[in-house]
């Protein structure tokens, strides 16, 4: 392939990213203005029935209102946004796969939408409560008057729930990197110190200063991480199938003409 035609080629592709990029950006702008209408509902079922159900929220500032539905609505968008993302991934990848892997990582789009919005159950209806029952018990043991703003409140919510949330999308992201061969179940073997570590890490920096809830999201995490080895593993060993398969089938084919 001659110089011209090589950038030719890059320019193509940068081309249908930044189209498949503006798809996305289109997608999450539509997500976000869908989501104000439905903000204030999400906003009541959060307040009645969250780990603090009938707590009284004040506005410190003017914008906490309209910075309370902003977040709401993006929230919303990315859980809308999330598997058209995960499809446009797939069609900017899917020309260099052979057409079983297409059918084969297609299939991984639905998973993506299913495992945030289980990471978003668990994080709302386990580390959240675990969370707010701990500070609330140190601030109550020091004597204090818990006042607590809207804008604090929420944005305390979300930086635990959206992190945990995207790594419940670790078994998917491990499956189609595998099923592009970039990853293999033996290198997540090998980096099983260095996964385990920053997962520790996470689950420490997500959860109050307290053993016992530093345990409770560290298994999860590890359980997690061990899955999406052995999901590796199944993708794995189905290529090596394949492979062994096509060279019985044709190697050999070709060895015998030679002879």
């Amino acid at each position: 392939m001659s110089e011209h035609e090589e950038g030719m080629t890059l320019v193509n592709h940068l081309g249908e990213l930044r189209r498949r990029l503006v798809a996305v950006l289109v997608v999450l702008l539509l997500g976000l203005i869908g989501g104000l209408f439905i903000s204030d509902p999400i906003y009541q079922y959060l307040t009645a029935y969250g780990p603090l159900p009938g707590i009284e929220l004040h506005a410190l500032t003017l914008w906490d209102g309209l910075g309370m539905y902003m977040k709401i609505a993006l929230i919303f968008s990315l859980v809308i946004t999330l598997p058209f993302t995960a499809y446009q991934i797939w069609k900017f990848v899917s020309p260099g796969l052979t057409q079983s892997e297409q059918k084969a990582t297609i299939r991984y789009i639905p998973f993506v939408f299913l495992l945030f919005l289980l990471g978003i159950a668990f994080s709302y209806k386990i580390l959240l409560p675990m969370a707010t029952s701990f500070t609330s018990s140190i601030n109550q043991n020091l004597g204090l008057v818990e006042t607590y703003g809207m804008a604090q409140y929420f944005t305390f919510m979300f930086n635990l729930i959206l992190p945990v949330s995207l790594l419940f999308e670790l078994p998917v992201v491990v499956m189609f990197l595998t099923k592009l061969r970039i990853l293999n179940p033996l290198r997540l073997r090998k980096m099983r110190r260095i996964s385990y570590f920053a997962l520790v890490f996470i689950a420490v920096f997500v959860t109050p200063p307290d053993f016992i809830s530093d345990i409770l999201v560290t298994i999860p995490l590890i359980l997690l991480y061990e899955f999406s080895v052995f999901l590796s593993s199944v993708v794995y060993r189905k290529q090596l199938e394949e492979t062994e398969e096509y060279e019985s089938r044709y190697v050999k084919v070709d060895a015998g003409e030679k002879i």
